[in-house]
């Protein structure tokens, strides 16, 4: 008797944790995301309008004039728990509008590239003027994306977004560009430095490697976002380079830049599929 009383109680046991854990919900937006990472996750978004074209110049990941750039006005500006300290650059994002209905434009989204970072200010608490103060997940819009998906009215608005994480990355919302991968070649001397952008796939790059016609394949290091660099005499070769992006898919472009290349000069190379 006392044997099958213990068996009862471990099987209610058992079925009460099976059941609890079933119905369990995450109570924060980072737990469902993690648990469930190609699925929408709530932050907020607000947007600039450039009183001056100049304003759409620079940027915290390097890729200087986006128009020149191939992204244009479907950029963003991410908070800190989105941008990985620049290694996110490139990567795009779709972003609809939730919840405030009256200023939504219904069944509309956006695919944005990150493109810059939007840093905190600790002067505010996150949900009293610090937008893009950590644990916000906050997207800067230009006007333009914005009034695609909600009316300006609506400043602050709160927006759903998805981009899936690496380790899930086949599922990951896809940039679409116009021509090949971009190199811009900046330096002097032996210093390298190649701005890699108009990056298509997952769009962010992890690996980068240059060759000249009297080398090897040579690794280079990233300096921000999606500058890359080494120390090497290349002058008066022509360049090829491999790049690998974020999904491990490596895409190998040959004679990008002629023998007589100099710094300040793009060049365009092969393109991922989109």
């Amino acid at each position: 008797m006392l044997l099958q009383l213990l068996l009862t109680l471990t099987l209610c046991s058992t079925f009460s944790l099976a059941h609890s854990h079933y119905n369990w919900s995450p109570s924060s937006s980072s737990t469902a995301a993690a648990a469930h990472p190609s699925e929408w996750r709530p932050g907020r978004a607000t947007y600039y309008a450039p009183a001056d074209p100049r304003d759409v110049v620079g940027g915290a990941c390097g890729y200087g004039d986006l128009e020149r750039s191939g992204y244009g006005k479907s950029t963003a500006g991410l908070s800190t728990v989105l941008f990985e300290k620049g290694q996110i650059c490139g990567a795009c994002f779709e972003v609809r509008c939730v919840e405030e209905l009256r200023w939504c434009i219904p069944g509309t989204s956006i695919i944005v590239t990150a493109t810059n970072f939007c840093a905190p200010n600790y002067g505010f608490e996150p949900d009293g003027g610090g937008h893009c103060n950590p644990p916000n997940a906050h997207f800067v819009l230009p006007i333009e994306a914005f009034e695609k998906i909600a009316i300006w009215k609506a400043s602050n608005m709160p927006v759903q977004y998805r981009s899936v994480p690496l380790f899930t990355i086949s599922n990951r919302i896809k940039c679409r560009k116009e021509g090949g991968v971009r190199f811009t070649i900046n330096g002097a001397g032996i210093f390298l430095s190649v701005l890699i952008s108009n990056v298509a796939g997952t769009g962010d790059i992890v690996a980068a490697k240059v060759k000249g016609s009297r080398t090897g394949w040579l690794p280079m290091g990233r300096i921000w976002g999606q500058n890359w660099h080494i120390s090497a005499d290349l002058k008066n070769q022509p360049l090829a380079f491999e790049i690998t992006s974020s999904d491990g898919v490596t895409l190998t472009s040959y004679n990008v830049a002629p023998k007589i290349w100099n710094f300040g000069q793009t060049f365009q190379g092969k393109q991922f599929e989109s």
